[in-house]
């Protein structure tokens, strides 16, 4: 009987963010993501015996993990949270505001009572720019929450200690901080050896990247991202093949040392590959490499479908060989980007419902299908309700019981199907099958520039002492790592984009200072921009707009309030971005709202849902309206409106689609007066599945307009 294998691979990485020279954490997500995901996303497998997945393991991840295990990891940022709230400087209380409250507002900090409170307070003194109300017992129940709130889901009611401070939630003693910091190192120091235990017992296989994650195509020859992106404005050459084969041998050598076996497999960072990166990786014993559907599709230079995708590839050049699989993209993304935004059955249920559509015509033809199902392990989930464990049962266990499903390994799958051959691969990443993310920009462009001649300075500099050169030249492959160009050009944003930066051009400077040598004085000055934020104008004036979907006339509109959508991705590249700008207002009698969507998503507007709940600020009175956009039309399909006008000649709801979606709803149908606050919430959505929202967190909110103010 044909089956279908599912091939889950889960991708833990973080940069490296020690400092040689200072031996300090410049940033704490390794630490964090270690208290959560490291170990209970392979935690939750053992529930699930019948499910085997493979994770592959970034090595400077897991040597980081490994030494805040050891308790030798010097790390600002929870010696702080350690540190006696009775004792803390102004400096110590302003980084702490700033930096506690890492999480997602709705599933990270609101689930907590406390937390979420401090938080409103945290806005609130913000906004207000007052002084902090904060005194001894706030940051103390900060420095614990900030903490607990990334404490793995098991531990909320497995482990005696943390349950208690769940239930409590405030009042925090002195004794509890100092126990909450020694129990963080209790917990990081389950993550390898859970790892080890699955790996073990051959339910989980790990697979690699090179060691501190470099973009393996771009140091063979930085030059290549002109293959996948004709006359990309492009930075010195770069070329260093030795330093790729360098990074990767050093991934064998760590996996090897934890885990009693060198990996077969490699998921080359961000999924970039070229010829000279299979060519080096299977001379070092790679077996396998997994990258994403749209290298297939250049690679074979046409659009795959699923029965293309569905299978194993071999790629063969002379007397080298790899195995290959390539990414479901589609679903990888609706796992990491959509599914937060569903109830944990409906998610899973929609998930499987997806793979089985797929692999029915592959099934009835007599194959096996095989799905490559490859991800991010850590930043998802932060998102989802309660870390992702609903969804990740429900998803396990509708596999177990499917007789046609078996999740599989990467190694397992490759021996179960017989793979089609490539003789070469095209040269990309998984995003977009180019480089663009990390080369072309101003920015990246200035980083490989100064990495560029960094690297030189090391070539020609041989009168260092070799323990020092040593050093000099791992601060090297350190600044080769992928994370530092991420966060560099229009794509991405974050809140530690700064420290990023500076991170980067610290590794750089300290390439020079082991080497004796003083570093250049650009290393001293930010690569980064400034960023273009989210754009949050009120309206100030009345406005009466044609329901048309055409802006009509300039002045129609002004006067309406703008919500100018933030396009960068944040942390995660692939979330959907689909709407450009909101313009909302009113005259006192209606609620106007238009959208402006981006270029290039009108045809995936004929089959969109828009969804627009509004809320009275003085009532708390909702309403929902659900809009068809349907092939250039726009119609309601659902109202659940506060109340019904008390005139049948007031049409409640009227809408139109056309350059932009244009909606007006009577205030009357709203229950709001004129005059008065409300607030709202637009998203979209397509098959079911959520693709675009905006806000994308919290709500808009406005005062309506009233009619007797005005002139006045």
């Amino acid at each position: 009987m044909p089956r279908i294998y599912l091939c889950f691979l889960w991708h833990m990485h973080q940069p490296f963010y020690k400092d040689l020279v200072s031996g300090e954490y410049k940033l704490p997500w390794t630490r964090m993501h270690a208290l959560k995901d490291y170990y209970g996303m392979v935690r939750i497998l053992e529930e699930f015996p019948q499910v085997r997945q493979t994770f592959n393991l970034v090595p400077s991840m897991m040597a980081q993990v490994a030494e805040y295990a050891s308790g030798a990891a010097l790390d600002p940022y929870l010696q702080l949270a350690l540190k006696p709230a009775e004792s803390l400087t102004d400096y110590d209380r302003a980084f702490l505001l700033r930096h506690s409250f890492y999480s997602d507002p709705h599933h990270m900090i609101h689930r907590y009572p406390r937390y979420g409170e401090l938080f409103d307070a945290w806005q609130a003194q913000k906004n207000s720019g007052v002084r902090s109300p904060f005194g001894v017992p706030e940051f103390r129940d900060l420095q614990m929450w900030s903490q607990l709130a990334w404490f793995d889901e098991e531990l909320h009611t497995e482990d005696p200690e943390v349950a208690e401070w769940m239930r409590r939630g405030r009042n925090f003693t002195l004794a509890d901080q100092r126990r909450m910091g020694e129990k963080q190192r209790e917990i990081i120091g389950k993550v390898l050896p859970e790892y080890q235990k699955l790996a073990a017992t051959g339910q989980i296989e790990i697979s690699t990247t090179p060691y501190y994650h470099p973009i393996l195509p771009l140091l063979c020859d930085s030059n290549i991202a002109s293959v996948a992106h004709p006359n990309v404005p492009l930075p010195p050459r770069f070329r260093y093949p030795n330093d790729a084969r360098r990074q990767l041998a050093l991934a064998r050598e760590y996996c090897a040392q934890n885990f009693g076996a060198a990996p077969v497999g490699l998921w080359p960072s961000e999924g970039s590959v070229s010829d000279e990166v299979f060519t080096i990786a299977a001379e070092l014993g790679f077996q396998w490499a997994a990258t994403d559907s749209g290298v297939l599709n250049r690679t074979l230079n046409r659009a795959v479908p699923v029965e293309g995708l569905y299978r194993p590839y071999r790629w063969r050049q002379g007397e080298l060989s790899l195995g290959v699989i390539f990414r479901d993209h589609f679903l990888s993304d609706l796992i990491g980007f959509v599914y937060a935004k569903m109830e944990a059955a409906a998610a899973a249920e929609d998930f499987l419902r997806r793979i089985r559509e797929n692999c029915a015509g592959i099934l009835a033809g007599g194959r096996d299908a095989l799905v490559p199902i490859i991800l991010d392990g850590e930043n998802a989930w932060e998102y989802y309700d309660h870390n992702g464990r609903p969804f990740f049962r429900e998803l396990y266990r509708r596999i177990s019981e499917d007789s046609r499903m078996r999740a599989v390994t990467v190694s397992e799958a490759l021996k179960l199907m017989p793979p089609e051959p490539v003789d070469h691969i095209f040269p990309g990443s998984w995003i977009d099958a180019n480089f663009d993310v990390w080369i072309g920009a101003a920015e990246d462009n200035q980083a490989w520039t100064q990495l560029l001649r960094a690297r030189q300075t090391y070539d020609a500099d041989q009168a260092a002492a070799a323990d020092r050169r040593s050093l000099a030249f791992e601060e090297l492959l350190i600044a080769e790592g992928s994370d530092w160009c991420w966060w560099y050009g229009p794509e991405h944003e974050s809140d530690n984009r700064q420290e990023f930066d500076q991170l980067f051009r610290s590794h750089l400077a300290n390439v020079y200072r082991f080497l004796n040598l003083a570093p250049p004085e650009e290393l001293s000055r930010p690569i980064l921009r400034v960023a273009v934020p989210e754009v949050h104008i009120a309206p100030s004036g009345a406005i009466q707009p044609a329901i048309d979907g055409e802006v009509t006339s300039y002045f129609e509109w002004i006067g309406a309030g703008v919500y100018r959508v933030d396009e960068r991705s944040g942390s995660m590249h692939g979330k959907n971005v689909v709407v450009k700008e909101v313009h909302f207002g009113s005259e006192g009698v209606n609620f106007y709202l238009r959208v402006d969507f981006h270029h290039g998503y009108k045809s995936e507007l004929a089959v969109m849902e828009a969804r627009l709940s509004i809320e009275a600020l003085d009532s708390a009175q909702t309403s929902q309206v659900v809009i068809a956009l349907d092939h250039g039309a726009a119609h309601a399909t659902d109202m659940k409106l506060a109340s019904i006008p008390q005139s049948a000649a007031v049409r409640p709801v009227e809408c139109a689609l056309g350059r932009v979606l244009e909606v007006r709803i009577s205030l009357q149908a709203l229950g709001i007066a004129a005059g008065r606050g409300l607030r709202f919430q637009f998203s979209l959505w397509q098959g079911g599945l959520p693709i675009d929202a905006v806000p994308q967190q919290g709500w808009l909110e406005m005062r309506t307009t009233n009619p007797a103010e005005l002139g006045g």
